[in-house]
């Protein structure tokens, strides 16, 4: 079984909190996360319903979906969670999204993980995968940066 690492990093023009509040919103990531068609709450975490303890379920729309449960949760700068079950043969899976302000008032963006995986070319697959949710997150917490709220 190999051992794979992985370090993705972005930047956001938007602000610190509302970058946190995308990542952290489980269900949300079925409207702009690449692959996930479905996103849900099995558990809810502390603090509710994005906290530690909080188990999601992702997937494709349809067919097995993965399940992951908060283990970090310092709002609005780090987020951490591990795979508890799925259908990607991986292993000790753990990721850690670390989020820091820019001078241009934006938001760095850090996300790392490892895992193992007895199948090839998994490291790639899954850094291709997460690279993918960062411009995601970027995109979406833009978009929400720039909407006006309703009233």
């Amino acid at each position: 079984m190999a051992h794979h690492t992985y370090r993705i990093e972005a930047t956001s023009a938007a602000p610190l909190e509302v970058v946190f509040a995308v990542l952290a919103d489980g269900p949300g990531w079925a409207s702009w996360a690449p692959s996930v068609g479905h996103a849900s709450y099995e558990r809810e975490g502390d603090p509710p319903p994005h906290g530690v303890g909080a188990i999601r379920r992702f997937g494709a729309r349809v067919g097995p979906k993965s399940r992951e449960e908060v283990v970090g949760y310092v709002e609005p700068s780090f987020f951490a969670y591990v795979a508890l079950s799925g259908p990607i043969p991986l292993h000790g899976y753990r990721s850690e999204v670390r989020l820091a302000p820019t001078a241009a008032g934006g938001t760095s963006i850090e996300w790392t993980g490892a895992f193992d995986s007895w199948a090839p070319g998994m490291g790639a697959f899954i850094r291709r995968l997460v690279g993918g949710f960062a411009r995601g997150l970027v995109q979406e917490s833009e978009r929400q940066a720039s909407t006006p709220p309703n009233p």
